[in-house]
């Protein structure tokens, strides 16, 4: 397992401390998850050439808030001006694009690339940053996932991130559409935007 040591005051404290905060804010398992997601983003960021650090940061605080009561976002949409539309979802959406209003306000984390990452791990997004990337893919082939189509994601990500991107973005909508679920409009744009671009290598998978 790789431990960095803090070195850029993202976090005003150390991995340690950041660490023992996600373990009083989440249940054991969501903590297991956070640890693995952590580890999978430093290693892609290694093979991508993006700062560990932030990698390690964004990673450990991406499900930071995922156990926190409706009530919370909702008076956090209220609080922070968010849009309102974000009513109408729920938790899948709320712990990201809300989330990252907390983490800023609560953990005193403040850099806009590890906070973007937060926002966008679940609906990804038209632009995202080689972090933002990173996060997005690093909670989706975490080494305790396992789905159908998960060791294809992998192969992918570990080839070429974008084209990761793409494969995750194709499967969500999939997966929303199948169920009858609502679909974030940021989640379709992130298709219309990536998908397209990377349709050779998913088809070739």
């Amino acid at each position: 397992m790789t431990e960095l040591d803090y070195q850029q005051h993202i976090f005003p404290g150390t991995r340690a401390a950041l660490v023992a905060e996600l373990k009083q804010a989440l249940r054991p398992k969501r903590f297991q998850h956070v640890l693995r997601v952590e580890q999978t983003a430093i290693s892609l960021a290694q093979a991508n050439g993006v700062d560990m650090e932030k990698a390690s940061i964004a990673g450990l605080i991406h499900d930071y808030a995922k156990q926190r009561p409706d009530e919370d976002f909702l008076a956090a949409i209220t609080a922070y001006h968010l849009p309102a539309e974000l009513r109408q979802y729920g938790n899948a959406i709320w712990h990201g694009v809300v989330g990252a209003e907390l983490i800023k306000r609560e953990l005193h984390i403040y850099d806009e690339d590890v906070l973007n990452a937060v926002r966008h791990h679940t609906t990804g997004a038209v632009y995202m940053t080689p972090l933002e990337q990173i996060v997005y893919m690093a909670d989706y082939i975490e080494p305790a996932r396992d789905f159908p189509g998960v060791d294809v994601a992998r192969k992918l990500t570990a080839e070429n991130l974008g084209a990761g991107v793409a494969f995750q973005a194709q499967h969500t909508l999939q997966y929303l559409v199948a169920h009858d679920l609502a679909v974030y409009p940021a989640s379709l744009d992130t298709y219309n935007a990536w998908v397209p671009q990377y349709a050779e290598e998913l088809k070739q998978n």
